[in-house]
């Protein structure tokens, strides 16, 4: 009987311990950096006209005709996205604006940014919607994994923390109206490259004229 105690017990003390090996295997502490930055947002927060479609100042030129045709996008890099850093201590900052036909200022307040990383994937979306006009095909949705978002206060102002070192997109919106000379409110969306090293602090302004 006491053999049989004896060996419940040592069952119970392994299947116990055994338990608790497969618990802390895959709980992931929020300080450990293992995180992707898709689980630090909500995908349905992100504007998928910024990827998908056209990016570009020609969104604002009614009389610009645009190809239906979609390119196609290259393959999903995917061992180019897992070598990049997930965590770091650099700084991007700055003001996100719009200048009018007399050079003032409009602040794009309370408008959502993001950084994407520079990469083959984002190099192309750069070279073919933002600058050449083009629509593209839907984006893979392991993009979202990558992205890091924020938001302007009622100034313009805007802050990204912990960015990790390496070569990002950094792309806002700007709505604007009757005070940019539209006659109803359009989207101006804005993208430029940025940079960031160690615990770099990067002040970008994000701004274009309007036409």
């Amino acid at each position: 009987m006491a053999k049989k105690i004896s060996l419940l017990f040592t069952l119970s003390m392994m299947l116990l311990l055994f338990t608790g090996c497969v618990e802390r295997e895959f709980t992931v502490s929020p300080d450990s950096g293992l995180n992707s930055w898709g689980e630090e947002t909500n995908i349905d927060d992100v504007n998928i006209s910024d990827l998908d479609e056209n990016l570009t100042e020609t969104e604002t030129m009614i009389t610009e005709e645009m190809d239906d045709q979609k390119v196609a996008r290259i393959p999903f890099p995917v061992e180019e996205y897992y070598r990049l850093p997930r965590t770091g201590k650099g700084t991007v900052k700055g003001t996100i604006y719009v200048l009018d036909a007399y050079g003032e200022k409009i602040a794009g307040k309370g408008t959502r940014l993001y950084l994407n990383p520079a990469t083959s994937y984002s190099d192309q979306w750069y070279r073919e919607s933002y600058l050449g006009g083009s629509k593209m095909e839907k984006a893979d949705s392991r993009l979202f994994n990558y992205l890091r978002f924020t938001a302007s206060d009622s100034d313009g102002g805007f802050a990204f923390y912990g960015v990790p070192s390496g070569s990002y997109y950094l792309i806002g919106t700007v709505k604007c109206g009757t005070e940019c000379g539209y006659d109803s409110p359009k989207n101006i969306r804005i993208a430029t490259k940025v940079s960031v090293h160690g615990n770099q602090v990067v002040q970008r302004d994000l701004s274009r004229r309007v036409e």
